[in-house]
């Protein structure tokens, strides 16, 4: 079973004009970036991957594409969630048959499943397929809030699930998982990676890597040394990105952004798909927002230069 560690992004899935296709030129370009800054690995096909706007067909073919260039120079994991359990079981089973290291797997959403029902889900996909999954808990778009006890129970019950994104925003929630598994469950942060870290957190899944890949993955290093005043200064400025972003329609913010700013940034990825509002259509609120945030980049980069280097003087 593969041991993950570290900041990992996850990935904005590049489009074509008006989001006809996959961009796979741009999106070579964007792994070479990801590699370069530092990055241990990506998660595709999250949320921030519009996955639930890629055809079957694109998914294949984007998955081995990812794997194949990538070709061990990071860790490869896949979102492989779906509202119906076969498919889940599919796409779970296609990744791990196409070279992927592994899973992150969102309950089933819409329906908003009891526990044994989601218990079950996970099972079968722990029958058909043998990486290692990292849950993922979102209750804000699955509208289901895994508890402590039923991730004890899932990491106690296949050894396959080894890791959860824990997105609830509930930072004690990260200390109660270690506890109700036994300490068989790695918790990653979804959010606040300093606080998360000091109730036991052991990774990040990073959004914010698809525009600040090198301050974004070194905090996470810094996490583990605990030198919470050198993570703090990255996240305080991570902070302004998110107060500037969700001044905006919370829908739009996440991935409409992330987009428009790996472009400032030099990674241009297109737009997203319906029924994400596109940055295109903002006009001139889109390109102001930006314009205040491309500053904010660039004293990340300066932060983790003096950082790195009173580091290396001492």
């Amino acid at each position: 079973m593969s041991s993950f560690r570290g900041s990992y992004t996850v990935t904005v899935t590049p489009f074509t004009p008006g989001g006809a296709e996959i961009d796979y030129e741009a999106w070579q370009g964007f792994l070479d970036w990801q590699i370069a800054s530092g990055v241990p690995g990506i998660i595709i096909l999250g949320t921030t991957g519009e996955f639930l706007t890629i055809s079957d067909a694109e998914r294949r073919a984007f998955v081995d594409a990812t794997v194949k260039y990538v070709a061990g120079r990071m860790v490869v994991m896949v979102g492989t969630m779906n509202a119906y359990t076969p498919h889940a079981v599919r796409y779970s089973v296609e990744a791990e048959t196409l070279g992927a290291d592994g899973l992150m797997i969102l309950p089933p959403y819409y329906y908003t499943p009891t526990e044994d029902e989601i218990f079950n889900y996970y099972k079968a996909i722990c029958a058909e397929c043998n990486l290692p999954i990292m849950l993922y808990n979102n209750p804000f778009t699955s509208h289901v809030d895994m508890s402590a006890k039923l991730v004890g129970k899932l990491a106690k019950s296949f050894e396959q699930i080894r890791y959860i994104k824990e997105a609830s925003q509930r930072i004690e929630r990260i200390h109660a998982i270690r506890v109700e598994s036994d300490g068989l469950m790695n918790p990653w942060a979804g959010q606040q990676v300093l606080e998360s870290f000091k109730m036991g957190a052991n990774g990040y899944v990073n959004p914010y890597g698809n525009y600040i890949p090198r301050a974004s993955a070194r905090f996470v290093d810094w996490a583990y040394e605990q030198r919470w005043d050198d993570v703090w200064a990255v996240q305080s400025i991570i902070q302004e990105f998110d107060a500037i972003i969700t001044e905006g329609h919370p829908l739009y913010g996440h991935q409409c952004y992330s987009k428009a700013l790996a472009a400032a940034a030099g990674h241009p990825v297109g737009d997203v798909r319906a029924p994400i509002t596109t940055f295109e259509s903002l006009g001139e609120e889109g390109r102001e927002r930006v314009a205040r945030m491309v500053p904010l980049m660039q004293e990340l980069d300066r932060v983790v230069d003096v950082i790195e280097s009173r580091n290396a003087a001492a």
